[in-house]
């Protein structure tokens, strides 16, 4: 079954949902043209490798890692049409693309081949660290080379005694007399770690300097090259590193995940000594924003192949009698509302990632120190909910495409099994769903006394007032998503006075909170899409395109907003039968 980029869902988006972003978005002609043809790249190049490269894997030998066959060649072309500098800039070979451009971009190579987009991915954290900490030398050595993509970044925090847990890290860091450090010590789960794409791998790693104050607050960052660059800027000898195994997992298997060893490896401080978890968390949260648009796209894909399989499997007669012989079985209500549903939630979180991203254009390009502020608020509180709701709601989605693929859904030669095995890696990596929901509720929400949670409400109303003055679908979903937003304020208002008082009682709903709040944002960015379909209905524009939007607009009002109340429920009366029970 072939891929197709729904680009124009995701230029819809970019024009409608994320207008916050200003003269950042700049020209949509040039947007929709560079979205048609990556999109046109990714289908014909990365798509047909998907399949082959799980079956096959990648494969270690000797400490080298060799991907499946046709990684390299298309990588290659990855590199040669520029795809990786698309969002970053110009003066170091980018293409300065806003950040909801380059989300709608993250969307369609994932969706094409997630094992294959994971190189790429990284390599953009590592690009937004160094951007933002690495001094100017640093910056001239290996910029140029990663937002071209000849060169490939990695990011390496966890090793065997320290997953989440970052206080527990034991590589060292030696400070040598010409300023560079040797680096010593064993990570794992490091994503293309070590492979045969690309000229040189950049691992950004966290390490102890001698005498560095216990816990986080004594970790420090270094840029450690595969290869150490000559005075000419190209890669030269081989560091003091090695790759020593690589893991067999469930899912997204052509993706080298690595254990790499450090052996006196020759590194660079990253900023200042002791800030390295600072520092690295920049590079975590671009990782965990791609992560949730992650989840969108393989809910994308497994939509893309349900329903093609929903129209061409004949199977059963219609209940209503209609005809007497078996009908493909997307005529079955059933198999329509699955449909619905994984359209929806596919929609509702392509929708909150590019409103996320629009916020994040805005927290840089904003007029006004003040309006930044409070752009840069907004645009933290969504990427837990980009990461945790939508990468949940993928896991779901590949699992709904799989039944309805029935028995055949469960045979590998169909396909549709690996987007459910890849998925599950989602709402794991960079931090679980309970870190997302942890971060949400201690630093997203109460350091704040809910400030930010109360300005997002109050949008919210703003939208539903807006609805009431349309169409009778219009003023239904306004009902919906007032019932929902009121869910989600007295949630907030009740985590907020439960703070001093019982800490284990409020984060017990931590998870719960997290998909409410999820859910209300991504049905109220479909919300405000009703608003654009319905003028754009009376306007003649698209007429199929506006209608299909507003119908699953309505679709997620009346059967996925109202798990908010069963959530409210969860978060402000379950704490009890959570924390009573024992093990």
């Amino acid at each position: 079954m072939t891929f197709e980029a729904p680009v124009k869902d995701l230029m819809f988006n970019i024009t409608h949902i994320a207008p916050w972003s200003g003269d950042a978005v700049g020209d949509l002609e040039t947007a929709s043209a560079v979205l048609e043809e990556f999109g046109r790249f990714c289908a014909e190049e990365i798509a047909p490798l998907n399949a082959a490269g799980d079956r096959i894997g990648s494969h270690r030998d000797r400490g080298r890692v060799q991907t499946p066959p046709g990684f390299r060649e298309a990588y290659a072309k990855f590199v040669d049409m520029g795809w990786q500098g698309l969002r970053h800039p110009s003066e170091f070979g980018g293409h300065d693309m806003p950040r909801a451009v380059a989300a709608a971009a993250t969307e369609i190579i994932n969706a094409a081949n997630m094992s294959f987009a994971l190189c790429p991915l990284l390599t953009d954290g590592a690009i937004e660290a160094l951007l933002r900490f690495g001094s100017p030398e640093i910056q001239q050595t290996y910029l140029h080379k990663l937002v071209s993509g000849r060169w490939t970044g990695t990011m390496n925090l966890t090793e065997p005694q320290a997953g989440s847990d970052l206080a527990l890290i034991r590589t060292r860091a030696e400070r040598q007399a010409n300023g560079t450090y040797q680096i010593s010590g064993t990570k794992i789960f490091i994503t293309y770690g070590e492979h045969d794409l690309a000229e040189n791998i950049i691992h950004l790693v966290l390490a102890r300097t001698p005498g560095a104050p216990d816990g986080v607050k004594g970790i420090s960052l270094f840029l450690v090259p595969k290869l150490l660059v000559d005075e000419s800027g190209e890669p030269g000898a081989q560091n003091s590193l090695r790759c020593q195994s690589i893991e067999h997992k469930l899912g997204v298997r052509a993706s080298p995940t690595c254990m790499l060893e450090f052996d006196g490896a020759t590194g660079f401080l990253i900023g200042r000594e002791n800030a390295g978890l600072e520092i690295m968390f920049t590079m975590m949260n671009a990782a965990r924003f791609a992560v949730g648009v992650q989840g969108v796209a393989v809910g994308e894909r497994a939509y893309q192949m349900a329903l093609s399989y929903a129209k061409t499997r004949n199977q059963g007669r219609p209940v209503d009698g209609s005809a007497f012989e078996a009908v493909p079985i997307i005529h079955h209500p059933d198999v329509r509302r699955m449909l619905a549903h994984m359209r929806a939630t596919t929609e509702g979180g392509r929708a909150l990632a590019a409103a996320a991203a629009g916020w994040q254009d805005r927290a840089q390009f904003a007029a006004t120190p003040e309006l930044r502020a409070e752009a840069l608020a907004i645009a933290e509180f969504l990427v837990p909910l980009v990461k945790g709701f939508c990468t949940e709601m993928s896991l779901q989605t590949a699992s709904t495409g799989l039944q309805i693929f029935g028995g055949m859904g469960f045979i590998e030669e169909t396909g549709v099994a690996q987007h459910y095995r890849d998925a599950r890696i989602l709402p794991i990596y960079e931090g679980t769903t309970a870190i997302q929901a942890n971060d949400l509720l201690g630093r997203k929400t109460l350091r704040d006394g809910g400030s930010t949670a109360r300005r997002i409400a109050a949008m919210i109303a703003q939208t539903e007032n807006a609805l009431r003055q349309g169409s009778s679908v219009a003023q239904e979903i306004a009902a919906q998503l007032s019932c929902a937003r009121a869910a989600f304020e007295s949630v907030v208002a009740h985590l907020v006075a439960a703070k001093p008082a019982d800490l284990n009682a409020a984060y017990a709903g931590a998870v719960p909170y997290l998909m409410l709040a999820g859910n209300l944002v991504a049905g109220w960015q479909l919300a405000r899409s009703v608003l654009v379909a319905q003028a754009g209905l009376e306007d003649g524009q698209d007429p199929d395109f506006m209608a299909a939007k507003i119908a699953t607009a309505r679709f997620y009002a009346r059967h996925i907003l109202g798990e908010t109340d069963l959530q409210r429920a969860r978060v402000m009366d379950g704490a009890a039968s959570l924390l009573d029970v024992e093990f």
